[in-house]
């Protein structure tokens, strides 16, 4: 298993963990009937400079990470995660950092997700980020509010039937935050 940050010709197993998350309408707020191409455009930003987030400080441009596992042979490594970094917000309210996580379905229960979020905790700390928030995480996507309620997350503020879920109807969005450093 490695972690790392992904590069173009990643797109393809990038798309390959996020196809079936952003289809299934259950944990992301992406339209399910989204395009390839702008769900690449929102993940995987071609450059710094094409950052959706202007006036971002040096130190802080926007990330994409990948998760790849060995598949064994002469198969290349199979990306099983992904996850994106950037400002939560451009100019003066850059210093608080916000990142999006997906598992490929498959893959969930084997720790990649955790193992994903220390690494971009630290970068987030590395680049001189004071804290994190998630902006939209889906009341009943438990696994991950359990995740990040485990690493020091709390749920600042929840959206009442904020999110349209497919099986449950409407549920609510939680605004997560943890504080970096000292």
């Amino acid at each position: 298993m490695l972690i790392r940050e992904a590069a173009a010709a990643d797109w393809p197993g990038i798309w390959a963990v996020m196809e079936p998350i952003v289809r299934a309408g259950k944990t992301y707020t992406f339209a399910t009937d989204s395009t390839e191409g702008a769900l690449r455009n929102a993940w995987l930003p071609a450059a710094p400079d094409a950052a959706p987030h202007d006036a971002v400080s040096p130190g802080r441009v926007p990330r994409t990470y990948v998760v790849t596992e060995e598949t064994g042979g002469q198969s290349p490594p199979m990306i099983v995660a992904t996850a994106q970094l950037h400002p939560n917000l451009p100019g003066a309210g850059s210093r608080i950092a916000n990142a999006s996580f997906m598992v490929h379905p498959d893959h969930e229960g084997k720790g990649y997700g955790r193992l994903l979020a220390h690494h971009v905790l630290n970068a987030a700390f590395a680049d001189g980020y004071r804290g994190m928030v998630f902006n939209a995480v889906v009341e009943a996507n438990t696994g991950a509010v359990h995740l990040w309620e485990s690493l020091g997350f709390d749920i600042m503020a929840t959206i009442p039937a904020a999110f349209d879920h497919p099986s449950l109807g409407p549920v609510g969005l939680h605004i997560m935050y943890k504080a970096l450093g000292g």
